[in-house]
């Protein structure tokens, strides 16, 4: 661990295949997506172009007034217009309103039908992509990327469309107006946005800077207090105090400077629009004073050069917002478009009675993205039903591909993997993986009960059968000790030993009940007394059924009926204990250091 280490945040990335390309995208996949959206545009349109007619009809009632000063005010003709204003203004929120209602409508079961795709999608990819992609960026595309893409489609895309409906019909109705008084607002607001930009340019670093910071301080904090002990024996406080100080500092100043920046953003925008309104005002006076213009048309214009600075933030904001959901769209569909496994049309199920015979012949294996380095070069071995495999060597050396490959989660490049002899590549997958149980290293329980933790995806399971593995696995006792038994709920508030945990999977393996078994050293993270407990556990899971072993102590394996000793890829010694300790080959050069080094 090191106190000065640093991180680099994950500069945004760029979409390749860009907004109209995922709008394309998204249109293929969805074929009842086109035209609500389209309607849900044209509305968003409709509701900004009767947004800009208001102020020209505002603009005939302050004329209607204006004329009448020293008359009677004609009420009647101001009523209709008012009443047309109040019509105008009336559809153009119900248009916005359908606008929103469909979008959110349409987007919303969008996202749901991606990520059910998205799940289904994970049980159809080979494993290999599981080595190019972390399980933390799959969870970000379903989460993440589907919400993203989501909120980009229903809220700034119509925002998007409605502000530059806005702008346009704005500058129309300006110039169709007045000329003179437009090209003086125009201008104001171009000189107002232009020096706006040049801030945003020069300011936009320290949001940068403020954003490395932070993921660089989150990041230190996480490693620094993970690994809290080691920091104090080592006595690194001072140094990891200085850091932490350091780092505090450069945040704290980039926060300054961002926050600086940013509260200048929006006096700068009230600026322009009273600018704006300045020009408008003098100018409008002038020509109305010389009767060329009417004192409607000022009014008019106020209005006007309101709603056209709004729409380009509206408009910027929407582009950014649509970049990011165009790469998180590209996230989705890539791995929508991610090469899928081999089509099981035409394949068998797995016989009802297995009796575990299995037999390597010939296997040749080389990882898909890797294809010129061989993992497995020409491996056979027959096992008989009932026998227990253990598979040893060291890091590295192949033991968990082997049993990848005998499940079916890799394919083979040659040779064939046999199942009471019929070759596995003609059996289904799923069918082949309900053929194992597995206990690894790594213990899995969800937040549920026990009984549901222990029974998964089985049915009929009376309390008697899970007592009787319970009892068998010696973890009975601590379920009884439980608030209530077996219907407690393992979450935060029930506290449960990683030998606990480990008890509680074996027990689950038992339950399955398949005929046969595999084991990834699952007592390495458990103390002497629960190993033997556990040990005791899976010599009576492994009695009946055949069962492989994955061994890193070979002091665990001695009773195994068959040791595959893998040494970088190859199959260098097979034999029972006694035969590779009698070779004084590889295997017993593994073993003795073995017990030199805990002899040392």
């Amino acid at each position: 661990m090191n106190p000065n280490a640093s991180r680099r945040m994950r500069v945004p990335e760029k979409s390749k295949r860009g907004i109209s390309g995922v709008l394309r995208e998204l249109f293929s996949y969805s074929s009842g997506l086109k035209l609500p959206m389209i309607v849900s545009l044209v509305f968003a349109a409709g509701g900004a172009v009767l947004t800009i007619i208001g102020p020209d009809v505002l603009a005939q009632i302050t004329d209607l007034i204006s004329n009448s000063l020293g008359s009677e005010i004609d009420l009647a003709a101001i009523g209709r217009l008012g009443t047309i204003l109040l019509a105008l203004y009336a559809c153009s929120a119900l248009l916005t309103y359908l606008e929103h209602f469909i979008m959110a409508t349409v987007t919303l079961g969008l996202s749901r039908d991606l990520r059910q795709d998205l799940s289904r999608k994970i049980n159809r990819v080979p494993m290999s992509y599981f080595n190019r992609v972390s399980f933390g960026e799959l969870l970000s595309r379903v989460t993440n990327d589907v919400s993203t893409l989501q909120q980009a489609l229903a809220n700034s895309l119509p925002s998007m469309i409605s502000a530059a409906t806005q702008f346009v019909g704005c500058l129309v109705m300006m110039f169709a107006t007045e000329w003179r008084m437009a090209l003086a607002a125009i201008l104001v607001t171009a000189l107002g946005f232009a020096f706006m930009s040049l801030v945003m340019r020069h300011s936009q670093k320290f949001f940068i800077d403020r954003q490395v910071g932070l993921s660089t301080l989150n990041g230190y904090v996480e490693e620094m207090y993970s690994g809290h002990e080691v920091v104090r024996l080592s006595r690194a406080n001072r140094k990891v105090k200085k850091t932490f100080g350091a780092m505090n500092q450069t945040l704290y100043d980039a926060e300054w400077s961002s926050q600086f920046f940013s509260g200048v953003m929006q006096p700068l925008m009230n600026i322009i629009g009273n600018l704006g309104y300045v020009a408008v005002c003098v100018i409008g006076s002038a020509l109305a004073m010389s009767g060329q213009i009417s004192f409607g048309v000022i009014i008019a214009f106020i209005l006007y050069v309101r709603l056209f600075t709004s729409p380009l933030s509206t408009l910027a904001q929407g582009m950014t917002q649509m970049q990011t959901a165009a790469a998180a769209g590209d996230h989705v569909f890539d791995f929508l478009h991610a090469e899928e496994m081999g089509s099981e049309e035409g394949k068998r199920e797995a016989p009802v009675s297995i009796r575990g015979e299995v037999s390597f012949e010939h296997v040749r294996f080389s990882y898909p993205d890797h294809p010129e380095k061989t993992i497995i070069r020409d491996f056979s071995a027959h096992i008989a039903p009932g026998q227990k495999v253990a598979i040893v060597g060291p890091t590295g050396a192949g033991k968990t591909t082997l049993v990848n490959l005998l499940m079916r989660f890799f394919e083979i490049d040659g040779g064939c993997i046999k199942i009471d002899g019929i070759p596995a590549s003609e059996m289904k997958r799923e069918s082949v993986h309900n053929l194992f149980s597995m206990v690894l290293q790594d213990t899995w329980l969800f937040e549920g009960t026990v009984r549901e933790n222990l029974v998964y995806n089985k049915e009929g399971v009376s309390d008697a059968q899970l007592e009787q593995a319970c009892r068998a696995c010696g973890i009975y006792h601590f379920i009884e000790t439980l608030p209530h038994g077996f219907d407690t709920v393992l979450d935060d508030s029930v506290s449960i030993s990683a030998g606990q945990k480990q008890l509680l999977t074996i027990a689950r393996a038992m339950i399955q009940d398949h005929p046969m078994l595999i084991l990834d050293e699952a007592t390495s993270s458990v103390d002497t007394r629960t190993e033997l407990i556990a040990q005791r556990a899976m010599d009576q899971l492994t009695s009946s059924r055949t069962s492989f072993v994955i061994a890193h102590r070979l002091s665990t394996i001695r009773n195994a009926d068959l040791i595959l000793v893998l040494r970088d890829g190859d199959i260098v010694e097979q034999g029972s204990h006694e035969e590779l300790l009698a070779k004084g080959g590889f295997y017993a050069d593994l073993y003795n250091s073995q017990f030199e080094n805990a002899a040392s």
